[in-house]
């Protein structure tokens, strides 16, 4: 398998996009530059470890759909490599939680546990969202309590990121649903439908920018502005149609990101 198809398997956007959400996070909360780089580099190993993981126990599910945006699906010899890039990123996570120490990497350790546990056996299955709920909650405590003698992240803000994760596992599989159901994959959204997921996700990334600006409480401009976004791109994504209310509660849970970053800075 090439370096290139290897990189595909990881999953790359999603693995980049939350490591980059554990970096402003951790920007946010004050941690110094090389305690931001730190907070990336493992957040970033353990999207390795899990993107990896995922790639290859889906591989046969992948090929039997003819999933062409995964690499395995065409080059089932390169399972193995991948299984043994995933093992090799989990034992580097393990070992950086350890370094870590008490309570950080404990809370990262539960997150890395949490999203193993959605790749096998959670992901078919009624509460595939909770690994989300919970990865992200401990994601928040572990950029909160990294820093030396910080304290736990307030509730409000550990909430805010379960409802926003919880969300984005609605709308991640939306694109996918008929696939996985056809390799027998049956989580919360296929239970609920294309129409169904997307207007779950709205309640819970509206749950979610309710929080955030009831609790950081923004200038008053800012927080009418996110307000006034975020539910008109909720609107959209009850009237239109399946692709278009996708994209436009995607843009929603962009604003909530953004507000959950900066609320780490108040």
């Amino acid at each position: 398998m090439s370096p290139l198809l290897l990189l595909r398997a990881c999953h790359p956007l999603p693995a980049l996009a939350v490591t980059a959400f554990g970096a402003l996070l951790a920007a946010g909360m004050g941690h110094s530059p090389a305690g931001i780089a730190a907070v990336a580099g493992t957040v970033g190993l353990s999207q390795l470890s899990v993107g990896w993981a995922n790639d290859a126990i889906d591989a046969a599910r992948d090929a039997a759909v003819g999933r062409t945006d995964k690499p395995l699906a065409g080059d089932p010899a390169g399972r193995r490599t991948v299984a043994v890039a995933a093992a090799v990123a989990t034992g580097g996570t393990v070992a950086a939680c350890l370094a870590w120490g008490w309570p950080s990497g404990a809370w990262f350790l539960a997150a890395l546990v949490s999203a193993h546990l959605y790749n096998h056996p959670l992901k078919a299955t009624p509460v595939s969202i909770v690994p989300y709920l919970v990865s992200f909650a401990c994601l928040v405590e572990f950029v909160s309590t990294a820093r030396p003698g910080a304290p736990a992240a307030p509730g409000w803000l550990v909430a805010a990121a379960a409802l926003l994760a919880g969300a984005a596992h609605l709308l991640n599989a939306v694109p996918d649903l008929a696939d996985d159901a056809a390799t027998g994959v049956h989580g919360l959204p296929h239970r609920l439908g294309a129409r169904g997921s997307l207007l779950a996700a709205s309640g819970l990334l509206l749950a979610a920018t309710l929080t955030l600006l009831a609790a950081a409480r923004p200038p008053l401009w800012a927080g009418l502005a996110a307000l006034a976004t975020t539910a008109g791109l909720i609107v959209t994504g009850w009237y239109a149609a399946p692709r278009t209310a996708f994209r436009a509660l995607l843009a929603a849970a962009a604003v909530d990101l953004v507000l959950l970053v900066l609320s780490g800075a108040l």
